[in-house]
């Protein structure tokens, strides 16, 4: 198989395998706090790839300077990892996702705010009709559940910080050594922050020894998140993003299956509507941004 196909195939892994990390920390009964399952998450994560990074020869020495964009891009995936786990323990995993894919089109504005991207009217509309397609997600779900809809727009945009943060950084360091040093900040940061709360009775910091099946949901949402990002991180060296980024929405589909299976959560009929706006308006704003950067590429000499 040729690269390109190679990293499709790799990416569709990484469909199927992230919601399944999901289902598993949904699974993780509701006594353990959110804070110690996301430990878990990011210290597997990180004890998984350092090894394969030092194996590759890509590990190397940190300044400080890259040392506080580590320790930064950790918070803002801690904060997107903790509001979207919050959200999966009270709504369908599906819902949850469908809410989150308003993220291409905050990292869209983002970058034109930030880094100071041109982008055109069309993306400007795919954006908003894309944001009103959310809704027909959120409405329903914040009359049932209240505030907790609107936490996996907190995962949306603090993932799209995480995105610009990793653009920034992604030239110059190998994916693998780049997954392994993110979970490595983050049990950094979160570590101290369970020690900070033992003992307080704070139902989402008090860290809990774990018996029995949570051992094995913990284990299995670590698991899962090295090796799906390390399928993520190898398509994305492998292809060209603006060829497998559509395909991510396949993780929709993953959620919706493994939610039925699992936890027999189904989306109704407006779910699927804002889904499918969702959806729609997403492969447009992808498609844009591949026929954008075509179009910044030099001619080739004649």
């Amino acid at each position: 198989m040729d690269r390109t196909t190679q990293g499709i195939f790799l990416m569709v892994g990484f469909c199927v395998l992230a919601p399944l990390m999901d289902a598993l920390a949904k699974a993780t009964p509701h006594e353990i706090p959110v804070a110690e399952i996301l430990a878990a998450r990011f210290g597997i994560q990180a004890v998984l790839l350092l090894p394969i990074a030092l194996l590759l020869g890509k590990a190397h020495k940190i300044d400080f300077k890259e040392t506080a964009f580590h320790l930064l891009r950790g918070a803002m995936l801690i904060l997107a990892t903790f509001c979207f786990f919050t959200a999966i323990r009270h709504m369908p995993i599906a819902n949850a996702m469908a809410i989150f894919f308003v993220e291409p089109f905050i990292l869209t504005i983002l970058s034109a705010v930030i880094l100071h991207e041109t982008i055109g009217k069309r993306r400007v509309i795919a954006c908003v009709v894309g944001f009103i397609g959310a809704m027909f997600v959120i409405k329903p779900s914040f009359s049932t559940l209240g505030g907790v809809a609107l936490y996996p727009l907190g995962t949306a945009f603090t993932f799209a910080i995480y995105m610009i943060l990793t653009r920034s950084m992604a030239q110059r360091q190998h994916p693998v050594a780049l997954q392994a040093y993110t979970g490595i900040a983050a049990s950094v940061l979160l570590i101290p922050l369970l020690f900070a709360f033992d003992g307080t009775g704070n139902i989402l910091f008090d860290p809990v020894r774990p018996t029995g099946y949570a051992i094995w949901t913990l284990f299995g949402v670590g698991l899962i998140a090295g090796i799906s990002h390390l399928l993520l991180s190898t398509a994305l060296r492998l292809t060209p993003a603006g060829i497998i980024a559509p395909l991510q929405y396949l993780e929709i589909a993953a959620s919706v299956a493994i939610g039925y299976l699992a936890f027999n959560d189904f989306p109704d009929g407006w779910t699927w509507l804002g889904i499918a706006i969702v959806v729609s308006s997403g492969v447009y704003v992808f498609t844009r941004e591949r026929a954008a950067n075509i179009a910044r590429q030099p001619a080739p000499p004649v």
